[in-house]
């Protein structure tokens, strides 16, 4: 009996009481099945592998989080064998007004609470200096300098605010940007409530990152 033959049987796509000239019919179809047979396998090869990549993806250490363990545990990230160099990160957002009465009272300088952009500017340096206090997983920064900037935009009902920290470090300090333009948002919000309860702090968000071992980024 041939090979092929044997085949058959022991995938019972025949049995030793089948007929010869079924037998027959049924061996010139071996081809063909023997080609869906391997069509299948490969494409489980080829589903396995995909899936494999995948693992691989999701385990490296590029696509993990940083702040979590491999038991899923939040941790502090060890610093310890990094490299000390000068780091820079730019952080923006804006506040909305939803009338022109907010705006003219800031550019006058007659807010009952006093100097807007002066207190949110002061607000936000604190801020950024604090930040390791109010995020549980961010390293206490020894922080060079901050500037914090906000222009009431030409011909809109807005400010728009950007904060720049600077350091020489171990880590990036793209969280005390967010805090500091945040919290420069949120003073302003508080100074200007009580003319204005329809004003939106929109936009947060890292503009810019320079140092360390990613090197520079920058949002286009």
């Amino acid at each position: 009996m041939p090979p092929s033959v044997h085949h058959l049987l022991g995938r019972n796509i025949i049995s030793s009481t089948t007929p010869s000239t079924a037998i027959s019919g049924r061996f010139q179809q071996l081809p063909q099945q023997l080609r869906r047979l391997s069509s299948s396998r490969s494409l489980k090869t080829e589903k396995r592998g995909r899936e494999d990549t995948a693992t691989a993806e999701a385990s490296s250490p590029s696509s993990r989080l940083t702040h979590v363990s491999e038991s899923g545990s939040a941790h502090m990230v060890n610093i310890s064998e990094k490299q000390v160099t000068s780091r820079v990160a730019t952080a923006a957002c804006a506040v909305h007004f939803s009338d022109d009465t907010a705006i003219k009272l800031i550019q006058e300088n007659q807010m009952k609470k006093g100097d807007v952009l002066g207190v949110a500017r002061v607000a936000g340096i604190m801020a950024a200096k604090r930040t390791a206090d109010l995020i549980p997983l961010c390293h206490p920064i020894a922080i060079s300098k901050v500037n914090v900037d906000l222009d009431v935009a030409p011909g809109s009902r807005q400010i728009e605010i950007r904060a720049t920290v600077t350091c020489d470090g171990k880590t990036g300090v793209e969280m005390e940007a967010l805090t500091a333009a945040s919290t420069a948002a949120l003073t302003v919000y508080d100074m200007c409530k009580a003319v204005d309860k329809g004003m939106r702090v929109e936009g947060l968000r890292v503009v810019l990152k320079d140092g360390g071992k990613s090197g520079r980024w920058e949002m286009l």
